[in-house]
């Protein structure tokens, strides 16, 4: 992972350092000057940026909404009391200083699930395979890689297609999963999802490519959503 670190502690930046080495195949660059650094993560683009918050007269909060699209973003800071700014600017994770290594490797996990979920997004998956559902009188076709979420709605359900309309099927959202491939995961009582389509996720909400809502995560349902995900990034290694 290509991954800049911006932080005007040169000790928070040792550690930083010291702790992407000893994790391996990360590749660092660490500013202390945020203009600079700034200038470095629009210039390569980075997998993910390790971004202070409170840096003399400069705030790590406005830099965030500058970062390129498809750079994950991990806040580090001592001010605890940022935390949900952070999160509402999509980051990753929120290390609180000091944090140690285990808390780091946790952070660094979600952001390198996030850069392979990415990766899966952008490869053909089912062009010609189709599921066929009832909808009213009418048998109707879907190409499962239209298929955007699938919503339970009393005793229907409503599966959301690219070409902007959905298909209204009076069956049970448990049997249309039945249906479809491995790659399609229920995250909720009332929703199922692909995972090739999570754009990022916490562990109470997804958020999907071409979709401006966030469906929520069942408790229920968060310890089987997190392992079919690393089932399905491990077999694609």
């Amino acid at each position: 992972m290509k991954c800049i670190a911006i932080d005007d502690e040169p000790v928070a930046l040792l550690i930083l350092k010291q702790y992407c080495r000893r994790i391996g195949d990360i590749e660092l660059k660490y500013f202390s000057d945020p203009v600079t650094g700034m200038q470095e993560v629009n210039r390569i683009n980075p997998d993910l940026l390790f971004l202070d918050i409170r840096m003399g007269e400069v705030s790590g909060i406005s830099l965030a909404k500058e970062i390129p699209k498809g750079t994950s973003l991990i806040f580090t800071t001592a001010y605890s009391e940022y935390a949900i700014d952070g999160f509402d600017l999509n980051a990753v994770d929120f290390l609180h200083k000091p944090f140690s290594y285990a808390r780091f490797c946790t952070a660094v996990e979600k952001a390198r699930q996030l850069k392979k979920l990415k990766e899966l997004s952008l490869k053909p998956v089912f062009v010609n395979k189709e599921i066929i559902v009832k909808a009213g009188y009418r048998n109707v076709k879907i190409r499962i890689s239209d298929i955007i979420y699938i919503e339970s709605i009393e005793n229907y359900i409503r599966i959301h297609i690219l070409s902007s309309h959905s298909v209204l099927s009076q069956i049970s959202l448990k049997s249309i999963r039945e249906l479809l491939p491995s790659q399609f995961v229920r995250i909720h009582k009332s929703f199922i999802v692909p995972i090739y389509r999570i754009a990022s996720f916490t562990g109470t909400g997804v958020t999907l490519y071409n979709s401006d809502i966030t469906i929520p995560v069942g408790r229920a349902y968060h310890n089987d959503f997190i392992k079919t995900i690393n089932e399905q990034l491990a077999s694609d290694e």
